[in-house]
């Protein structure tokens, strides 16, 4: 139940991602991209934040100094700084596609660092999913920007964060962690914009109105991410994260006019069926009674995992 759960969040959390995409994209076009991190940062430390107050937990505490915290807000900034640069320089199609690497990651980080036991046929998934990234993203080819690295860099960041996740102390509560995330990457986006040839840009309402709903959209999809990531077994819950490539290509060729080729159609197609084939063994697996459990967490392997 609780990977159905999870399962479930993880979806809702990609719809709300790929609709923030949409308002960032639309923003990147005449803001800064440091200003619009910033304000974005901004944004979701005030919803957070004032969330974590309401249910009594407070933002400034001695847990945001613990090795998995720190991590996972340095994974944070560098993640969401590189695939918000990469939605404003590249098609929206084409950097949703390359952060479709970003479950893959984390399964495999859970199998090596978390001692989350995966199967050959989930091995096998894995490289097949991998195999449809690459049709999608044609490395080589004239489709190809060197300027998509900003997602390959984007997928180690979120990778890490993600794991990290799984490591932080269960008393401190999502709400802490998210407000903490978003905050991370505020400085980030003033040292952007210090850095950068011009200064912040005026903003009108329709501004303002995008920037709002980008953040329901996000700290939504955000808070869920979170809540998913530490219910449900990562290698069962990961899968589901391909849904945002679907929510992408459709806003791409509604909303900016993107073409969809034969491509990345055939190799999303893949993408989703290794995601699904994975749940489906995980599925089978445990209602044989043969379905691994975690490895337990002790002192020692914390201390390697840090």
């Amino acid at each position: 139940m609780e990977n159905l759960r999870g399962s479930l969040l993880m979806v809702l959390a990609m719809a709300g991602f790929a609709l923030e995409d949409l308002f960032v994209k639309k923003l990147s076009g005449h803001l800064p991209l440091g200003q619009l991190l910033a304000v974005l940062g901004l944004g979701g430390v005030v919803i957070f934040g004032g969330l974590a107050r309401a249910r009594g937990a407070r933002f400034w505490t001695r847990d945001l100094l613990a090795g998995p915290v720190l991590l996972r807000n340095l994974s944070e900034l560098l993640g969401t700084m590189c695939f918000v640069s990469a939605i404003a320089l590249t098609p929206l199609a084409q950097a949703s596609a390359i952060l479709q690497a970003t479950p893959l990651a984390v399964t495999l980080g859970a199998a090596l660092f978390l001692g989350e036991a995966v199967g050959w046929r989930r091995w096998s998934a894995i490289m097949v999913g991998f195999a449809g990234v690459l049709i999608v993203i044609r490395p080589g080819t004239e489709g190809f920007s060197a300027l998509s690295l900003l997602a390959v860099v984007a997928v180690i960041g979120l990778a890490a964060r993600d794991l990290a996740t799984r490591r932080v102390a269960r008393h401190v509560s999502s709400l802490q962690l998210g407000a903490w995330g978003f905050a991370s990457v505020i400085p980030a986006g003033l040292t952007m914009v210090a850095l950068g040839p011009g200064a912040f840009a005026p903003m009108n309402a329709v501004d303002f109105a995008q920037i709002a709903a980008a953040l329901v959209f996000g700290t939504g999809g955000y808070y869920a991410l979170i809540a998913a990531m530490r219910i449900g077994e990562v290698a069962v819950i990961t899968p589901f994260r391909y849904t945002r490539l679907i929510f992408a290509l459709i806003i791409g060729l509604v909303v900016f006019n993107e073409a969809v080729d034969r491509a990345t159609l055939v190799g999303g197609a893949v993408i989703v069926a290794s995601g699904l084939y994975t749940l489906w063994r995980q599925a089978r697996l445990r209602r044989q009674g043969r379905a691994p459990a975690p490895a337990p967490v002790t002192e020692n392997s914390r201390k390697v995992r840090r």
